[in-house]
């Protein structure tokens, strides 16, 4: 229990700090200053959920690691991550379709949470809804303003929608640890959400006038610690002082 505990607490909030640091490294590049504050913003509300979850995982390991040294000292293949969140800041239009296609799972997936017999994760849950919700509606605003904008716009959002499709079936699968905290009550059955996942989103794509990608090829592994190769360039950012200057503290 206590093991699978553990991986399922890493399984969630390792999404939210890789896309943390993709959304963190805008800062100082977004596209006008009120845009540039949100994606900062929207970098900060992640890395704070992630410190809650991974302040539990150090109290669930109980081998004296700290929060800091789950966050930043692992091995790549020890992060399970969901590929589509380490997928690069290609474009502008790159990063807000890969905002849009996590956060309308994460919305679901906390909802859910909010109902798990682990007090802790509930709690987590509840106090990060309100934050999501926004990334949500900032997300889905700029996918419907790029989408049904110029036709230069319309372009570089179906090709941004296009390339990551291929990485949101990953979103519902579950691992061992996943299927074991499901039985538990304490995880949440992702499985269930994918029809509802696919149903919002699709909704929003039409409005903003994007075809819906028709390809049936996925792909996976994050979940299981096979990343792409994007992974090891932004492991290196994110270790780097905690590798450089070995038990450094804040």
């Amino acid at each position: 229990m206590k093991d699978n505990l553990y991986k399922y607490i890493l399984g969630i909030a390792d999404n939210s700090l890789i896309l943390g640091q993709r959304m963190g490294s805008l800062t100082g590049h977004g596209p006008s200053l009120e845009t540039d504050i949100a994606c900062t913003n929207i970098s900060l509300d992640l890395f704070g959920q992630v410190r809650s979850y991974y302040q539990y995982a150090a109290k669930i390991a109980g081998d004296g690691r700290t929060e800091d040294d789950i966050a930043m000292l692992r091995k790549e293949r020890e992060y399970v991550n969901v590929l589509l969140v380490e997928q690069p800041n290609t474009d502008f239009a790159y990063t807000m379709a890969r905002q849009f296609l996590f956060d309308v799972y994460h919305l679901l997936l906390l909802n859910e949470l909010q109902k798990s017999k682990d007090l802790t994760l509930s709690a987590i849950a509840s106090k990060s809804i309100k934050e999501v919700s926004y990334h949500q509606r900032f997300s889905s605003d700029w996918i419907k303003r790029l989408g049904d904008g110029t036709d230069l716009s319309h372009q570089k959002m179906q090709d941004a929608i296009d390339a990551l499709w291929a990485y949101t079936d990953e979103l519902f699968h579950q691992t061992q640890a996943d299927k074991v905290m499901v039985k538990e009550g304490v995880g949440v059955d992702v499985t269930k959400l994918k029809e509802t996942y696919y149903k919002q989103v699709n909704e929003v794509l039409e409005e903003a006038t994007l075809n819906i990608p028709e390809s049936k090829y996925f792909q996976k592994g994050g979940k299981e610690g096979i990343h792409t190769e994007h992974m090891g360039y932004l492991l290196s950012d994110l270790q780097y002082m905690q590798r450089t200057y070995p038990n450094m503290e804040w």
